[in-house]
């Protein structure tokens, strides 16, 4: 009875430590959202790890599949903090989640409060069968726990004043709008040419406008919203393209692409090394065509066949026979902390790539880089499209502006 009672009190400390860290830290404003990560006792949901692990503010890996790629954790409290800012949801919100864990739920649960309601979905019944056991140990037995393809939503619950969706999405399912109320909010991890931002979309008559972004990461969707990136191996199994499923077959470069002289130009832009550089990345995709994302293993960087890059990719551009990637090295004349980009090419086309690439990082840091950043717009496929980027998807396209 003393070590339960000693446990207790070191979860309550850690909890509370965890808060605080998130609201110093900017990451939470909301006195409301504050509240209900110190109510939530996150330690339950995650019950083969330690305390420290529980409120760490990391993600914490709970399944993986027969090829070893995560599909199911508990995300990371700065993330659903995040996303739960974005949210906004209100006492008396009626609200559904895709994607289950139910941490997540129990933390809706508590904002939604005793005149709301919560519905999390999860097309994984070993995942729903344990959300459901945590979720009512926890005293959180009213929300609603449903197996199910999460691309269908939760219908008989339906409309709903939130739907918050917690795994990686490439379109906007048609059953999410449909049963989205008038003047609700969806918060959904959105990837886009690569890379994924959580984007906070309102209900605008027969359409989606954005409200908030911030870049995250998320397991992928399941079931019948899955997509996958068709990657083009450019060094064996060490080192790739990536394009969307979206875009059209572009010409890629063979095998063996970076075994060609490397041609190297710095663009006179200079970056802070913890400055988010997603807008950037995203203003080459909507402007570049041949626009893709490079990867490669550690140990090619390490023997300098590519220099770094983000751990996920490099924004890159490519051709049947040539490719060019955004770099960075130590800025000079400046602190550490600064990086200048440049841009790496390999192949007959290098040259045009590399010009290419300068001048658009150039435009980027001229006219957007301190600016609002881009905003998203959502139409059922096959309407008409207002004008900027379009982004052609299986269901919705995506409208993308550049405010100046």
């Amino acid at each position: 009875m003393t070590d339960q009672r000693s446990d207790a009190a070191q979860a309550d400390a850690l909890r509370a430590a965890l808060t605080r860290h998130l609201v110093a830290e900017g990451t939470i404003r909301d006195e409301r959202v504050a509240a209900a990560f110190a109510a939530v006792p996150r330690h339950l949901f995650v019950p083969r790890s330690s305390l420290d692990i529980a409120y760490a503010d990391d993600v914490v890996l709970m399944k993986r599949n027969a090829a070893g790629v995560v599909i199911s954790s508990v995300s990371q409290p700065s993330i659903v903090a995040l996303m739960l800012e974005q949210a906004e949801v209100r006492p008396g919100d009626r609200v559904l989640e895709i994607g289950s864990g139910g941490y997540n739920a129990a933390l809706l649960c508590e904002l939604a409060g005793p005149k709301g309601a919560v519905t999390t979905v999860d097309i994984d019944p070993e995942v729903t069968d344990r959300a459901r056991v945590v979720l009512d140990d926890a005293g959180y037995g009213d929300v609603r726990v449903v197996e199910a393809d999460g691309e269908f939503g939760v219908p008989e619950d339906a409309p709903y004043d939130r739907i918050v969706v917690t795994v990686t999405a490439w379109d906007i399912a048609p059953a999410w709008s449909d049963q989205l109320g008038a003047g609700g909010r969806i918060v959904v991890p959105l990837r886009l040419r690569g890379q994924t931002r959580s984007i906070a979309f309102d209900r605008v008559e027969e359409h989606l406008e954005s409200r908030s972004t911030t870049p995250c990461g998320f397991v992928s969707m399941q079931g019948a919203g899955a997509n996958y990136e068709r990657l083009i191996s450019i060094w064996g199994d060490a080192a790739s393209v990536s394009f969307d499923e979206d875009q059209v077959p572009e010409e890629h470069p063979f095998d063996g692409v970076l075994d060609q002289p490397r041609e190297q130009v710095w663009s006179g832009v200079v970056v802070n090394r913890e400055e988010q550089l997603s807008d950037l990345q995203l203003w080459l995709a909507s402007t570049l065509p041949g626009y893709c994302v490079l990867s490669a293993e550690r140990s090619l960087q390490e023997e300098g066949v590519v220099t770094p890059s983000p751990h996920w990719g490099a924004a890159a551009v490519a051709t049947g026979d040539s490719v060019a990637y955004l770099t960075s090295c130590p800025a000079r004349r400046r602190p550490e902390s600064h990086m200048e980009l440049g841009v790496n090419g390999h192949g007959p086309d290098a040259d045009d790539l590399i010009d290419r690439l300068i001048d658009q990082v150039r435009i980027w840091n001229r006219r957007l880089r301190h600016g609002p950043g881009p905003r998203y717009r959502i139409d059922a496929a096959g309407t008409e499209l207002p004008a900027g980027f379009h982004i052609d998807r299986r269901h919705s396209s995506v409208t993308v502006n550049w405010p100046a």
